[in-house]
């Protein structure tokens, strides 16, 4: 994906070119396909293009509007046609993505960014009226930060860059940090609390040092899709889902997919096969696929090989146990925010794999599809509709695939349709993670229980307060994509394509899970597409003996670790609690394995932070917790 930033100095002052230079040099991995920077008085925009689709080659950034807007973008219009056909004359018939973007923004202003469909971010800054303006999709696909000063802005799609360049000094948002060790930090937040990520579906204004937050996307705002039959949502299900992955193939390079062998990856693979031989123009794909022979339900041959003896080709095959699982001690290079729990030396063994531009992924089908078989929505459904007859027919039948009394079942549906404050006392996963420091658990705990759930208040039923929330994590889980070392790759999720996710979160939820049915929408309108064995197969099991026996392996370094951790001294983590519970799961008890891996993870970003100066070592009487608004210069070496 090309990478976009800028600065507006918006007191006036001239723009550091020293500044700019170093800015667009740390850019330079990311957008390899040359440089466009420009200045405007106070204002330069810098763009660096990484092209992935014809009309990307034609591009010329930034873009100047017929209303005299500067425009930069990064992106992939997905409903060109439509919006080719509103704006009529306003734009040619085969115009650049950003040229689509520009013609739209001057016919309905901050208005077109709900009529844009597809992975975007975008940057249109107004002269006339002296006023930036950030824009990302319905879900975050695409970053975009902002660091906002009284003297200045600065933007960037690329968070280690904005920071490196900015010769500064942060403050770790403890917010964050909470988001990150529970489950996903909140979509605008960063690691730093200086920095702010533009909202998923929403715009951010600055015009004289003010901030203005608008949505643009709105869950509830989709009507409902009903229909007589189960033929008919399994009709539109596959026009939806072929036109996801059809947007996704636009490109001028061969494609590469991730086929795990899976439900999800493996329809991609399927459907994508169908389009390119039905189809003419259509880019070649390929295929990669990651197995590990000795590690119980890691050899996934058995089914992604039924994939690809009936699309006639084999992939590329990655032996994951050449490749030895740990814990990365240190860092080669800045890595902005926290997340790595263990990888291995290499993701792509094979050199051939880097030169692929875009790569397919089949993140988001669990949670969009109803691939979690959690009954407990739908029921609550049913009582608040009064629907009693098909009430005590979900009850009998799922408290037989659940093994579990019809009363206890219809307690926890109940629960559903209390207010959010006393849900989430009640919910068994939030309860408290021991070796927490007391202080930073008090200050946060009501902010972690309730951390993204805002886009589901507003929808009366159980089921859309649930899809609420499962949009909300996807956004956040966007938001903490950890850099690929090995090189550019323009990663596109067809599951998140907006289209198929409002189809999917706008039809009866029973359509998407029934009992003993996961994914039966998906499972039925595939059928004769994806190979049987796939198709029925049980979800792919993921065991935690792997990360058993990497605690074993490294005790020592992470005894060592947590010896006298910086989290403790930031006051998130207890270490001596920390240690105990790493000696648990160093014997197989980790009923918090997740949480312990990213309690890891955050300690070796933490030294990592302070080793590079991004941040002040506490020693010094700084504490990460305390509010501070301005900067601090780097300390010379």
């Amino acid at each position: 994906m090309s990478v976009q930033a800028g600065v507006w100095n918006c007191d006036g002052a001239p723009i550091d070119s020293e500044f700019l230079k170093g800015l667009s040099k740390s850019l330079e991995r990311h957008g390899p396909d040359g440089e466009c920077l420009n200045t405007y008085g106070s204002v330069a925009l810098l763009y660096r293009p990484f092209h992935t689709t014809p009309e990307s080659r034609r591009e010329r950034q930034p873009h100047l509007s017929r209303r005299g807007c500067l425009i930069t973008w990064d992106g992939r219009v997905d409903n060109r046609e439509e919006l080719i056909s509103e704006l009529g004359a306003d734009v040619e018939s085969n115009a650049t993505d950003i040229a689509i973007v520009g013609a739209s923004f001057d016919r309905w202003g901050s208005n077109c960014f709900k009529r844009i469909t597809g992975d975007w971010a975008v940057t249109i800054w107004s002269p006339a009226e002296r006023k930036l303006i950030l824009a990302r999709d319905y879900v975050g696909v695409r970053s975009l930060y902002y660091l906002l000063t009284p003297k200045s802005a600065t933007w960037c799609t690329n968070l280690e860059a904005l920071i490196l360049a900015s010769r500064s000094q942060f403050t770790v948002s403890d917010r964050y940090i909470a988001g990150y060790l529970f489950l996903w930090p909140e979509a605008d937040l960063t690691p730093y609390r200086e920095i702010q990520a533009v909202p998923p579906g929403s715009s951010v204004e600055i015009v004289n040092g003010e901030i203005v937050v608008r949505r643009h996307w709105e869950l509830n705002s989709k009507p409902a899709i009903r229909y007589r039959t189960d033929a008919d949502y399994e009709e539109h299900f596959r026009q939806v889902f072929r036109q996801a992955v059809r947007r996704r193939l636009r490109s001028d390079t061969p494609v590469l997919a991730e086929l795990s062998g899976g439900l999800d990856s493996s329809s991609i693979v399927c459907i994508a096969d169908d389009i390119i031989e039905k189809e003419e123009g259509m880019a070649r794909l390929d295929t990669t696929s990651r197995y590990d022979p000795i590690e119980p339900g890691g050899d996934e041959r058995t089914y992604f090989s039924k994939v690809e003896e009936r699309r006639g080709r084999v992939g590329f095959h990655v032996d994951k146990s050449k490749y030895p699982l740990a814990f990365p001690l240190d860092f080669h290079e800045f890595v902005a925010t926290p997340g790595s729990m263990g990888n291995r030396p290499s993701n792509h063994p094979d050199p051939q794999l880097v030169e692929y531009r875009v790569l397919l992924s089949g993140t988001g089908g669990d949670e969009v599809t109803g691939g979690i078989p959690d009954p407990r929505p739908q029921i609550a459904d049913l009582v608040l509709t009064l629907r009693w007859r098909e009430l005590g027919s979900q009850l009998l039948a799922w408290s037989l695939i659940k093994r579990r009394p019809w009363m206890q079942l219809l307690w926890q549906s109940l629960i559903l349709c209390l207010p959010l404050s006393i849900r989430m006392r009640m919910k068994e996963e939030n309860k408290p993670t021991p070796w927490l420091q007391g202080s930073f658990l008090s200050q946060h705990w009501m902010a972690i229980r309730e951390m993204g759930r805002a886009s589901g208040q507003g929808l009366r039923l159980p089921t859309k307060r649930d899809y609420g929330e499962t949009l909300s994590t996807l956004s956040r889980q966007m938001g903490l994509r950890i850099p690929d070392p090995h090189g550019c790759q323009e990663r596109r999720y067809p599951y998140l394509d907006q289209s198929l996710v409002e189809f999917l979160f706008s039809i009866p939820a029973e359509q998407l899970l029934r009992p003993g049915q996961r994914r039966s929408l998906m499972r039925r309108a595939l059928t004769n597409v994806v190979p049987n064995e796939v198709l029925s197969r049980s979800t792919k099991s993921i065991g935690g003996r792997l990360y058993m026996a990497l605690f074993e392996n490294q005790w020592p370094e992470l005894e060592a670790l947590f010896a006298s951790p910086v989290s403790d001294r930031l006051g998130y983590i207890n270490a001596e609690a920390f240690l105990c519970a790493l000696r648990a799961a160093k014997g197989g008890k980790a009923p918090h394995l997740v949480r312990l891996l990213r309690g890891i993870a955050l300690e070796i970003w933490l030294r990592d932070l302070q080793r590079r100066r991004v941040i002040r070592d506490p020693i010094s009487g700084f504490s990460a917790s305390e509010e501070r608004t301005g900067f601090v210069n780097l300390v010379p070496d």
